[in-house]
């Protein structure tokens, strides 16, 4: 994965489409049990004044591929990191994030860009210094870009 020049950015997009995917992904049901009952055949009448469904396609093979590789990349992050990344790349708003984690937004948001610049420093292949606080990680990835 070292062919791609990884910025938080592109991590982010990333695993915003993995998010996307995995609520793409079919339902899982319980194994065994079957339905011998016809399908109901609905009129106009019985479909009248119901919400539309709208359902997306399943997602691509290539897609769940992506979906899988982003998925192991909050490995090793800090629990709290990895929840406000996930939360964030699900949609979840700030105030529902900050509430989740117990963080103020400044907080919150410094946590996530750290988890997202580290993201982007792994898979680039690169190293930090063992002792480096979050702000200096975020000021190298962002002077590197």
């Amino acid at each position: 994965m070292t062919d791609i020049r990884w910025t938080p950015s592109l991590v982010e997009e990333r695993l915003v489409e993995a998010a996307d995917v995995l609520k793409r992904l079919p339902e899982r049901k319980a194994q065994g049990y079957f339905n011998t009952w016809p399908a109901m055949s609905y009129e106009f009448s019985d479909l009248a004044g119901r919400a539309a469904t709208h359902s997306r396609p399943p997602p691509s093979s290539d897609a769940i591929r992506r979906m899988e590789d982003a998925l192991t990349w909050t490995i090793g992050l800090d629990p709290v990191d990895s929840k406000i990344v996930w939360l964030r790349a699900s949609g979840v708003r700030w105030k529902v994030v900050c509430g989740t984690v117990g963080l103020a937004r400044a907080a919150c948001h410094e946590h996530w860009l750290y988890a997202l610049c580290l993201i982007a420093v792994r898979l680039s292949g690169r190293r930090l210094p063992r002792n480096c606080s979050r702000r200096r990680v975020i000021a190298e990835v962002r002077a590197a870009n």
